[in-house]
């Protein structure tokens, strides 16, 4: 096991860099200047140079990328241009906030999703069956950012039952309801989405595991149907597992339109306001760190298959 975990994580290292040259890359393929959004429209030549040369940005690109990782290696990002306070300060402020969300919508997908599909895997082709796979599939197909519109509109706006944005504090406090009414709405919301993705995950596997023969073999042994299962569960859940990871790692770097809906001051909607403003910095910086974020969460998930089942590490 030790030998498998070293050789994953010499595996992730190439990967982390790689996902920081493309950082680095794709703001810059968008159009526009970033210094020109805190110029007026009529600052001449030398006031362009001197800001350019106050971020760096005169520099070639190659320069400027190793210039920028080894800030960042040393946990520099550097400083917002829209607002020059210290960019790391700004992602891990608002990565918090992204953080609790994107945990209790995955935690909330993953209870509801798992015993849906756990019930339409041990009836296959039933109506209980259909019913499930129309859920999941109305839930995948549902846009999340449209879905909270209608959200706010019917609890927040018609109802006035639950908050439309914001959150009620700076520090969230899971003991107060004036908190947690403000997270019912988004987390719903972003989770329809891996309700949909992880239940037919778990459907298959499932349904797969149940028609195998050591499951005939148990049940002709007179195990209770209970432990029958408990042991289908056990096979079937590293590719759950896999599903989960992913999820919630798309949900860190994902949830940007639905923090937008609810003005979540998470890192999506940092993210958003980055894009508008052209703040390069904060760009790089917050989708370096999501992207990180989303290869330690598959290195993590990837761990604990493994420990689950044992033939990963063969393969």
């Amino acid at each position: 096991m030790f030998a498998y975990v070293i050789r994953r994580l010499l595996a992730a290292i190439p990967i982390a860099i790689g996902v920081s040259m493309v950082c680095f890359a794709l703001v810059y393929l968008a159009p526009g200047d970033p210094v020109q959004t805190l110029l007026p429209p009529d600052a001449d030549a030398q006031t362009v140079a001197t800001l350019k040369r106050l971020y760096g940005l005169d520099q070639p690109l190659p320069i400027q990328y190793l210039e920028w990782l080894g800030r960042v290696a040393s946990g520099d990002f550097g400083r917002s241009i829209a607002t020059g306070r210290p960019v790391a300060d700004e992602i891990f402020r608002s990565l918090g906030n992204t953080v609790l969300l994107a945990s209790l919508s995955v935690l909330v997908a993953f209870s509801i999703a798992f015993i849906l599909g756990t019930i339409a895997g041990r009836k296959a082709g039933s109506w209980v069956d259909r019913v499930v796979t129309g859920v999941a599939v109305l839930g995948v197909s549902i846009p999340n950012y449209w879905l909270g519109i209608v959200m706010v509109i019917v609890f927040s706006v018609e109802m006035m039952a639950l908050p439309a944005s914001g959150m009620a504090g700076e520090k969230f406090d899971p003991t107060s309801w004036e908190h947690i009414q403000y997270l019912i709405l988004p987390v719903f919301t972003l989770s329809m989405i891996p309700v949909g993705i992880i239940a037919r995950t778990t459907r298959s596997a499932v349904s797969e595991v149940m028609n195998q023969e050591f499951v005939v073999t148990l049940r002709a042994n007179g195990l209770p149907e209970w432990r029958v299962l408990r042991h289908a569960l056990k096979n079937a859940l590293p590719p759950v597992l896999a599903v989960m990871g992913l999820q919630f790692g798309t949900l860190m770097g994902g949830s940007i339109l639905v923090e937008t809906v609810f003005s979540w001051p998470g890192s999506g909607f940092l993210l958003s306001k980055a894009i508008l403003t052209r703040d390069v910095p904060v760009l790089q910086g917050t989708i370096l760190v999501l992207a990180l974020i989303f290869v330690a969460t598959n290195l993590i998930v990837d761990l604990f298959q493994s420990s689950i089942d044992p033939r990963i590490r063969r393969a």
